[in-house]
């Protein structure tokens, strides 16, 4: 589903090495969670999934595509096919949750006669069909970062990138985001999930991707050498990279 081939990421203005040779490869309805230190590499791993940057060295595949060949509409087709959540909500402050989930709708061209029956289901995914008319400043924080969720989920995308989401939450809201992320990988999508989160890894234990100063450092799924652990320390905490 998504393969990375020796690839490597300098920013050219600060000749920071964000990646370095990284060789990874995800397969289809898999769960992944990639893990380390800010700075690691973490956002940018997802990013260049995204084809939000594109590599330095090397190649990034998926679905058998390399994205550098991606150009124009391409670009717009490949993110269709991939829901993304970041660790804040980013919603549109003005629209409520069924306008803020209509404007990505109308973004991507779904028929309107579409849009009710998939803002319905999105939000009834994660409990909120309840909350569509009220404004992200009415929502808790978990709320709001569930609407994230749910716009995310809008298009039954294949696979789900979430980006540090249950950094601002609780831990009894972080659950409910891992629950909703499970529920969407046993529908048959590929989630990747980083974060510095022990207690997500220990909730539901699934592959995990160790980033270390831009290198891949371990691979390793459930029952493979025991108990998932990261054996350079703490997982990290603060500004993602």
């Amino acid at each position: 589903m998504i393969a990375f081939h020796r690839v490597s990421l300098e920013y050219p203005r600060t000749g920071t090495k964000a990646l370095y040779n990284v060789s990874l490869e995800v397969k289809k309805g898999e769960f992944v969670y990639i893990v380390g230190h800010s700075g690691a590499g973490k956002s940018t791993l997802l990013s260049l999934i995204l084809r939000r940057l594109l590599p330095t060295q090397g190649a990034v595949y998926f679905a058998g595509q390399n994205l550098k060949a991606l150009k124009g509409d391409g670009v717009a087709l490949h993110r269709r096919r991939i829901g993304m959540v970041f660790q804040d909500h980013r919603l549109l402050k003005d629209l409520t949750v069924e306008e803020n989930l209509a404007f990505v709708l109308q973004v991507q061209g779904v028929p309107r006669r579409e849009w009710e029956g998939r803002i319905y289901t999105a939000l009834r995914r994660v409990g909120l069909a309840h909350k569509k008319r009220a404004f992200p400043e009415e929502l808790s924080v978990g709320e709001a970062q569930r609407v994230a969720i749910a716009r995310a989920l809008l298009l039954d995308p294949p696979v789900i990138l979430a980006d540090e989401p249950t950094g601002n939450l609780d831990p009894e809201n972080a659950l409910s985001v891992l629950e909703i992320l499970k529920a969407a990988h046993a529908r048959g999508a590929t989630v990747l999930l980083a974060t510095h989160s022990r207690e997500l890894l220990e909730a539901y234990p699934a592959r995990v991707v160790v980033l270390k100063a831009g290198q891949v450092v371990r691979d390793e799924r459930p029952g493979e050498g025991g108990s998932i652990r990261v054996r350079e320390g703490p997982l990290g905490g603060g500004k993602e990279d």
